[in-house]
């Protein structure tokens, strides 16, 4: 196997091979070409490489991967990318694709990581000498099949008692609710705009991680979501009391999915209203009877509410790759040492 790795700030000279393997695995979203180069652009550092792997020349294999301590690389992983940035070929040895690549970075590293993977988009390998798997979050997704109406009929009884009784409340005060999707490409920067003034108003804003138009997470969804627009792969879902914005989603999709990325929600909204969730009723409804997916992914940690709204729940992982078999197991060590001890129990 023969890697050779680039800056990654010449993502763009390799776009179109990166395009093309993307189109010969599993095509998610998560890791075209529209999503992947915006992350480089906004996120990227000095040292971050592209990683190309060919026979011949038939590329077969890239990742973007960025040294993560000493003697360490792993993929590059901006907390806006739900997966890893690796592509291969289907059907080749991931482990023998992994210590490859560990052997042609620079500075001799002794691990490689691949980060937040999907099972169901990349099986997860057994342990072995060199190899180690670790759970990384549960995650969830509703499945698009049949009709809302079965769908819904599953669904606790609390959940559909407490949207039905918040709708009716809504309806006795005169609020009006709407859904309001939006696809074009034009729609996007304001879309951004009204997201960032939604997270801004919340939490976040004390943080400092909310999206703004002006920051680099707003300039990320923009840029990526008019690019995924102007090839119907991106939607934004509005939901508003009356004229009030109350609850956005930004949505990218592929073939067979439709990934929620982000979510907020306006929280001078009274408690007992759940304007996220209202929005989500009415969204699955829509979906369902379009018909267009098989999925609706979330990608995050599974939340009380998720669960609520679906039982399909998978882990996701991560994958290191050792230089030696002894490394693998002094790792494994020492994490054992430091992990916290069991609260002892006493039995009366």
């Amino acid at each position: 196997m023969s890697w050779s790795t680039v800056p990654a700030r010449e993502f763009a000279r390799h776009a179109d091979a990166w395009a093309a393997l993307h189109a010969q695995g599993p095509a998610t979203s998560l890791l075209a070409l529209d999503f992947v180069a915006p992350l480089v652009e906004q996120f990227g550092r000095p040292g971050d490489l592209l990683a190309i792997e060919k026979k011949g020349t038939a590329v077969r294999a890239m990742a973007i991967v960025r040294a993560t301590r000493r003697g360490a690389w792993a993929t590059f992983q901006p907390a806006q990318a739900p997966l890893g940035l690796w592509l291969q070929q289907p059907g080749l040895d991931t482990e023998a694709l992994a210590r490859s690549l560990l052997g042609a970075l620079p500075g001799f590293p002794l691990i490689f990581a691949l980060t937040q993977m999907d099972p169901m988009l990349m099986p997860r390998p057994l342990d072995g000498a060199c190899v180690r798997t670790l759970d990384y979050i549960d995650t969830a997704r509703v499945t698009l099949s049949g009709s809302f109406e079965d769908y819904w009929a599953q669904r606790g009884k609390n959940l559909r008692g407490n949207l039905k009784k918040q709708r009716a409340r809504l309806e006795r005060e005169g609020v009006v609710t709407r859904l309001q999707v939006d696809r074009t490409p034009e729609a996007m920067a304001q879309a951004v705009e009204d997201y960032g003034r939604l997270e801004s108003s919340g939490w976040k804003a004390d943080k400092g991680t909310a999206v703004h138009a002006g920051n680099a997470q707003g300039r990320y969804y923009r840029a990526m979501l008019e690019a995924l627009a102007r090839r119907n792969a991106a939607s934004v879902y509005r939901y508003y009391f009356g004229e009030q914005l109350v609850a956005m989603d930004l949505c990218v999709e592929d073939e067979a999915s439709i990934v929620v990325l982000k979510t907020s929600y306006d929280e001078s909204v009274p408690s007992n209203l759940s304007p996220t969730l209202l929005m989500r009723e009415e969204a699955c409804r829509r979906l369902f009877d379009e018909g267009r997916f098989a999925r609706l992914e979330f990608y995050g940690r599974v939340m009380e509410w998720h669960l609520r709204w679906t039982d399909e729940v998978r882990t996701m992982y991560h994958v290191n790759y050792y230089r030696w078999p002894g490394l693998r197991r002094l790792h494994a060590l020492l994490e054992s040492r430091t992990r916290p001890a069991p609260t002892p129990t006493t039995s009366l």
